[in-house]
């Protein structure tokens, strides 16, 4: 299956180009879809919505799937939102997540065969380059096999722990020792009463 991008038509009222559409008997088009007792010309009928679920499935992305069958967001909300269109919710549901494993799965054949880059002299393309995106193999690895890649989990930091007793010494190696802070204490009670004796001078030999 290529991942290349999808391409919707411009007209509202026309399928728009999907690739890997699912086949009329998907189990996912299967769905109990909701029946309108007075259906209108403009209504979103089973048959439009099987049409929204399998262009929703192929492409992942809600507003082209509404695109596809001329229907508007708003319309298709409020329709999910429906007593009796508990089946069509699910399945755009199920749609979506299909959606997404296949953004998944371009993801990871662009991690692992890379983007084709072009490399330009004088305004014109002279080669082309392969680039993978290391971030994102990196990605695919850690959410695949987490086991194996993934990144160390956060260490226990309450009292008592390893890396709580860690930060505690490295704290207090930092912080002056009690001698050390009683002579802070007593330099600056002295300073005190200097400054106090000093201002009753003044006030005697005035």
């Amino acid at each position: 299956m290529g991942c290349r991008s999808v391409r919707p038509s411009r007209r509202t009222s026309a399928m728009a180009f999907f690739e890997d559409l699912p086949e009329a008997d998907d189990p996912l088009l299967g769905f109990a879809p909701y029946l309108h007792s007075r259906p209108r010309r403009n209504s979103i009928t089973p048959d439009r919505q099987r049409m929204f679920i399998a262009a929703l499935a192929a492409s992942g992305i809600v507003t082209q799937a509404a695109r596809a069958i001329g229907a508007s967001l708003e319309a298709l909300y409020k329709l999910r939102l429906m007593k009796g269109a508990e089946g069509f919710s699910a399945a755009w549901d199920k749609a979506v997540d299909r959606g997404m494993l296949r953004l998944q799965d371009c993801a990871l054949e662009r991690a692992i065969l890379g983007e084709e880059r072009p490399v330009a002299s004088q305004g014109k393309v002279v080669a082309t380059y392969t680039r993978h995106d290391t971030a994102l193999m990196l990605f695919l690895l850690r959410q695949r096999m987490p086991e194996r890649y993934a990144a160390p989990p956060t260490q226990d930091a309450r009292p008592g722990s390893p890396l709580y007793e860690r930060v505690r010494r490295d704290i207090e190696a930092q912080m002056p020792t009690v001698a050390e802070t009683r002579a802070v204490i007593d330099a600056k009670l002295e300073q005190l009463r200097r400054t106090i004796e000093a201002r009753r001078t003044r006030e005697e030999d005035g």
